[in-house]
């Protein structure tokens, strides 16, 4: 993977705008002839636009990843199950979805009128039943045509431009989103998906593309199973084993293959309750990557950058701090994304900093406003990278 020799490389967490008429598709003709040619054409467009923008590490804008919705920005995990075997889709109402996926949570108990306020509207909206995946019989790897289809597409648009370096997206082993009826416990079904996900994680990197790791779990497993007790003991015993998990999946990938991303998830709420960073930032750096990617804009985890003073990077590693987030429309300023910047570099060294954003753009804000904001993330890096070099 790159470093940054001579300027702040400029990268983003993966997920991007999609096409109205690419989601209409999905939604519409789902596995036909016309959704495959659009999407061969959208991925080569996604790639030239974050070139225009002044994006150095591309991806293919996790377009493989089908959602048929504008505003869903869930197709980043959901997509794993249709790559797997063992899994049937049930229509769960909205709440019970959340209470499974979520569990307990101090953030909701602390501000209960607001959480209300936010079930109210979702049910004044006309809030309908959501189809979870449930584990029935065992996991295996079904998905090499559509991995092999998703690093086709992104190659052939790769062909056209000549951006620094170049990643695709996988969800991290171990993430469930509903009980196991096959599996004892969600443990043994999370070896279960890191034994079947190795196989895209290595088809990835084997056809000489860089991965990028999506780990929604590694510091929100805190707020819905910890948080409520404070018990930042168990969490570390529990994250230990998660990323010992994380490693097995990865065995035999060399590790400047690999980028991996953790965030403090994207629903709408105060999050009072996320888990500091300095709790949990010698776990996460035992995970074989070469590049951490993570939150560092929004306003629960900005002052986080102090952190990095009493941590050692290990040697070849490097840090990806989101400078630009998702959680607000307003649009940063390139100063403010230099200033950020340039405090990382001065902490760990201007070689061992990439430009990035918090999690993904894509569905969570409105498209011209996620194309403004890589604008001002590669703007803020050529002002830090001025002042740097």
């Amino acid at each position: 993977m790159q470093h940054s020799t001579d300027r702040i490389l400029v990268t983003h967490a993966g997920s991007l705008p999609r096409p109205d008429d690419l989601i209409a598709l999905n939604r519409e003709q789902s596995g036909s002839q016309a959704a495959a040619t659009r999407l061969r054409a959208a991925v080569a467009d996604v790639v030239e636009k974050q070139i225009e923008l002044g994006v150095d590490i591309v991806n293919d804008g996790e377009y493989g990843k089908p959602t048929t919705d504008p505003v869903d920005y869930g197709a980043w995990a959901m997509y794993v199950h249709e790559r797997l075997s063992g899994f049937e889709r049930r229509a769960v109402s909205m709440p019970d979805a959340l209470k499974e996926v979520m569990g307990d949570s101090r953030d909701r108990r602390d501000f209960p009128g607001f959480y209300a306020q936010a079930a109210a509207a979702r049910s004044a909206r006309g809030s309908q039943p959501i189809e979870v995946a449930i584990n029935v019989a065992p996991i295996r790897y079904t998905g090499q045509a559509l991995v092999q289809r998703d690093i086709a597409n992104f190659k052939a648009a790769l062909a056209n431009v000549r951006p620094a370096d170049a990643f695709l997206s996988a969800i991290v082993t171990g993430v469930q989103f509903s009980a196991s009826e096959h599996y004892r416990s969600k443990e043994q079904e999370a070896v279960a998906v890191a034994e079947a996900m190795r196989e895209e994680y290595a088809t990835i990197t084997n056809a000489g593309l860089n991965l990028q790791l999506d780990d929604p779990l590694l510091v929100n497993v805190y707020e819905f199973q910890y948080s409520v007790n404070r018990d930042i003991a168990g969490f570390r015993n529990w994250a230990a084993r998660h990323v010992e998990l994380v490693n097995h999946a990865l065995e035999g990938i060399p590790e400047e293959r690999v980028r991996y991303h953790l965030c403090w998830g994207s629903w709408e709420g105060p999050h009072s309750a996320d888990l500091p960073l300095k709790a949990v930032v010698d776990i996460l750096l035992r995970v074989r990557a070469s590049q951490y990617s993570f939150e560092a804009a929004n306003p629960q985890h900005e002052h986080e950058w102090q952190d990095w003073k009493n941590v050692k990077l290990p040697p070849g590693r490097a840090l990806i701090p989101g400078v630009v987030t998702h959680k607000t429309t307003v649009l940063e300023h390139p100063e403010t994304v230099a200033q950020r910047l340039v405090r990382y570099a001065e902490i760990v060294g201007k070689e061992n900093v990439i430009a990035g954003t918090d999690c993904g753009l894509g569905g969570r804000i409105h498209a011209e406003i996620a194309w403004a904001k890589l604008k001002a993330l590669a703007d803020g890096a050529a002002l830090a990278s001025r002042r740097l070099w």
